[in-house]
C-alpha cells in the first residue's frame, strides 16, 4: 500500500512539474497547480516542496530562468530585456541580479561564454509515460563534420557552442539544410566525467578543411537501426534510452550491433520551449 500511494504522489508532482514547463508563458497561479495535481490547496505547496526540495514559485522561477539561458546563448540577436520580460522580470536589473545568483555569470557574461552550472533544477525528473513506438529503418552511411567532447556530460553544450560557431563561420554545414546528430558512446550516468565522450554532428558534403575549432571529418556508419522519437527536454532521453532497453528490446527478436545509440535532433531549443523539443534516437541493430 505504502509504495503504491509514493508511486501515485511521484506520478502527481511529476505530471505538475511537466504542466509548468509547457505553460511558462500562462500565469500559475497555486490554485491551478493544486488542480493539476489533484491536491488540495493546504497541502499541495509542502508536497510540492518536500518531492521538489523547492517552492513552487521557486521551481515556475527557475525554470524561466533555464529558458532565459538557452535564449542568451543561442539567439544573439534577441535583447536582454526581451528576455527578462519573457522570464517574468519587470526590469532587466532584477533579471541581471537573479540569473547571477543561479548562474554565477551575468546574463551578458554568460552569452559571450556561458558556463552551464545549472542543467536541472529539481530533485525529481518529471512523470512521463512514455511510449515505446519503435520503428526498423535502414540508416545510410553519413559523412559528418564533428567535434569532439571528452569530460563531464553537463558541459557538452560549450562543445555545442564551439561547433554552432564553426558552423556560423564556415558554413559547410548549416543548420537549415544539415541534419544535426549527437553520438554519446558511454552512459553519463555511469561514466566517470573524465572519460565521458560525446561527438557532435552535422552533415556535410566536402571535407572539413582545417580550423583552429579542432572540427573534423567523421562518418556515422549505415546499417539497420531501430528508432524511437523523444519528445521533451533532451534532459529526458535516458529515461527514452533505458525504455527501449528494458521494455522493447528483451521481447523485440533483435540484437544490438557494436556501435552506439545516437541522436538526431529535429529542432533545436532556440527554436521551441524545452518541452517541445523533438529527438530522434537511433539504436543500431543487426
Amino acid at each position: 500500500m505504502k509504495a503504491k500511494r509514493l508511486s501515485i504522489y511521484d506520478e502527481r508532482i511529476g505530471r505538475t512539474c511537466e504542466y509548468i514547463h509547457q505553460h511558462l508563458n500562462d500565469p500559475l497561479t497555486l490554485e491551478m497547480l493544486s488542480d493539476v495535481a489533484a491536491f488540495s490547496q493546504y497541502h499541495f505547496h509542502r508536497v510540492f516542496t518536500a518531492y521538489t526540495g523547492m517552492t513552487v514559485t521557486k521551481f515556475v522561477q527557475l525554470a524561466k530562468l533555464k529558458r532565459a539561458s538557452y535564449r542568451l546563448a543561442f539567439e544573439g540577436d534577441k535583447r536582454v530585456i526581451e528576455i527578462a520580460l519573457e522570464a517574468g522580470f519587470e526590469s532587466p536589473e532584477a533579471f541581471s541580479r537573479t540569473f547571477k545568483r543561479t548562474f554565477e555569470q551575468s546574463p551578458s557574461q554568460f552569452r559571450a561564454e556561458p558556463q552551464w552550472h545549472v542543467r536541472s533544477h529539481s530533485h525529481i525528473k518529471p512523470y512521463r509515460d512514455i511510449p515505446i513506438n519503435i520503428k526498423i529503418v535502414n540508416f545510410e552511411a553519413t559523412k559528418v563534420a564533428l567535434l569532439e567532447h571528452l569530460g563531464a556530460p553537463n558541459t557538452v553544450l560549450e562543445t555545442a557552442s564551439k561547433f554552432i560557431a564553426w558552423r556560423k563561420e564556415m558554413g559547410l554545414s548549416p543548420v537549415t539544410t544539415s541534419r544535426t546528430f549527437g553520438i554519446p558512446y558511454s552512459d553519463p550516468n555511469t561514466t566517470e566525467p573524465e572519460q565521458f565522450r560525446w561527438d557532435v554532428c552535422g552533415t556535410i558534403e566536402s571535407d572539413v578543411p582545417d580550423n583552429p575549432y579542432g572540427v573534423k571529418n567523421g562518418m556515422i556508419p549505415g546499417g539497420r537501426c531501430a528508432v524511437m522519437r523523444h519528445k521533451g527536454s533532451h534532459d529526458g532521453l535516458d529515461e527514452s534510452i533505458y525504455a527501449f532497453y528494458r521494455e522493447w528490446l528483451p521481447k523485440s527478436g533483435e540484437e544490438i550491433r557494436d556501435y552506439p545509440c545516437f541522436f538526431h535532433y529535429l529542432n533545436f531549443i532556440h527554436e521551441v520551449d524545452e518541452c517541445d523539443l523533438l529527438t530522434d534516437i537511433y539504436f543500431p541493430v543487426k
